[in-house]
Parts: structure tokens; C-alpha cells; sequence
């Protein structure tokens, strides 16, 4: 008997097996591009989610696929998570699970170099050629009464569709589309005003990470009132919005 306990507390102290000690980091999607995700994972969507895994103690790893293929990659569980996303999905999307923090808060606008007109609402762009990126669900059904809707597989081809002039207007988010004018050096772009539409921004999770939910929503939470949201803001976003754009620095 004596033998045999030595044996299991033996066994007990040995090291775990690698796989054991340290599971593989889950991995995150997003449509979004520089300066909110960037390929060495520093943007600021990025840094936001990476720290907050962080102080989870869960691994991530932040990946660029376009609109559609992140959305369902999570869904399908080839991946683990996707953002930044609309409420909602979860209804279209059974195998989704949103964390119930907003990351961001997305103004909807329309983008031209030769119209000039107030967007009180979506109608206001039916009778124009109107490009969006495919995938984004608010747009997709909003637009389509739109004299010509073309969709696109990312946000660069989407405004150079604009740099072009092959479309009368783009829709995107504000301050994405800003940070695309200025790196695409379109200067006579103009957002349209005011914002088609303004939502709340979240991450979705597969459901088999539902666990990780409600904790990360609490940790979102807390870098929003400890100033942690506001000095990634300050170290990602400053040069590429314009310090005039409504919601430039929330």
C-alpha cells in the first residue's frame, strides 16, 4: 500500500504534458484593418482584445479575413471568435455569443467626392450607385433599394472604387473610413452628414467559449473606466483621424 501511494504522488508531482500546461490561444477575426487591426496584431481593436484576454489569462491570436468568411468561420467553430459586429447575429448566427460589452460605437456614413446632400436616412441614397463591403449586414438590408449596390471584399477595393469615381458614394463606418481617406490620399473625400445610422459594436465568441463570456464583458467594462480604452485611443488612432470627425476620439 505504501508503494503503491508513493507511485501516485509520484506521478501526481511529474510535469504536465505540454498540450496540458498550456492550451492553444484562441483565434479571433476581424474585417476591420489598419489602424484598427493590423497584421502584427497592434492596432486598436487589437490591443484592446489582446489585453483583455490577457488579464483573463487566455492566449489570442488576431487575424484579418474578409467580412463574411470571419463571420462564418466563427459560427462554424473553424475559429473561435469575430468582431466588430452589430447586436443581433446571434439570431441568423445560432452558434454565435455576443459579449455583451461594446467594443466600439460605429457611425454609419455615407462617403462621396461629388455629392452634397444630407443623409437623414437610408432612402436618401436610392437613386445613386452606392458600394459597401459584403458581409456587413446593416448595409446589405438597408441599401438594397439603392439604384446600384455593389459589394466588395474589403475596404481597401471599396474606396478605390471611390479614388476612381466608379460609384457616387461608399458606406462605412466614420473612423475607419477616414483612416482609409487619409492612407489612400483621397483629399476631396467627405463624409456625408448626418451618420445613416450609429450602433454599438461587440465581439462574438463561439458558443463553446460561452464561459469566457460574462468575465470578459466585465473586464471590458473596467479598461473603459481605468482609462486603458482611452490611451490605446491616444496611441493608435491620433494621426489618422481628424480631430473635427464627430466620434474621432470616443
Amino acid at each position: 500500500m505504501a508503494r503503491l501511494l508513493w507511485c501516485m504522488l509520484w506521478l501526481m508531482l511529474q510535469p504536465l504534458p505540454l498540450c496540458a500546461q498550456s492550451a492553444p490561444p484562441l483565434v479571433l477575426n476581424t474585417y476591420a484593418g489598419p489602424p484598427f487591426s493590423t497584421a502584427d496584431q497592434q492596432g486598436y481593436y487589437d490591443q484592446i482584445l489582446r489585453e483583455a484576454f490577457r488579464r483573463l489569462g487566455v492566449p489570442v491570436v488576431i487575424g484579418q479575413l474578409p467580412a463574411e468568411r470571419s463571420l462564418l468561420n466563427a459560427d462554424r467553430g473553424i475559429d473561435d471568435g469575430d468582431f466588430v459586429r452589430i447586436a443581433g447575429l446571434e439570431k441568423r448566427y445560432p452558434n454565435l455569443v455576443m459579449v455583451p460589452e461594446k467594443i466600439d460605437e460605429f457611425e454609419f456614413v455615407a462617403f462621396t467626392r461629388r455629392l452634397n446632400l444630407e443623409t437623414s436616412d437610408w432612402s436618401a441614397l436610392a437613386p445613386y450607385h452606392v458600394a459597401i463591403v459584403r458581409g456587413w449586414k446593416i448595409l446589405e438590408e438597408n441599401l438594397a433599394g439603392v439604384r446600384q449596390l455593389s459589394k466588395v471584399d474589403n475596404q481597401e477595393q471599396l474606396f478605390t472604387l471611390l479614388q476612381r469615381d466608379r460609384v457616387d458614394a461608399v458606406v462605412y463606418s466614420r473612423k475607419e473610413g477616414h483612416a482609409l481617406l487619409w492612407r489612400l490620399g483621397i483629399t476631396d473625400g467627405v463624409a456625408l452628414e448626418p451618420p445613416l445610422a450609429s450602433r454599438p459594436m461587440y465581439l462574438y465568441l463561439n458558443r463553446k467559449h460561452q464561459a469566457l463570456v460574462a468575465p470578459l464583458a466585465a473586464i471590458l467594462k473596467r479598461m473603459k473606466t481605468d482609462g486603458t480604452v482611452a490611451a490605446i485611443g491616444r496611441r493608435t488612432l491620433t494621426l489618422f483621424l481628424p480631430a473635427e470627425a464627430p466620434g474621432a476620439h470616443r
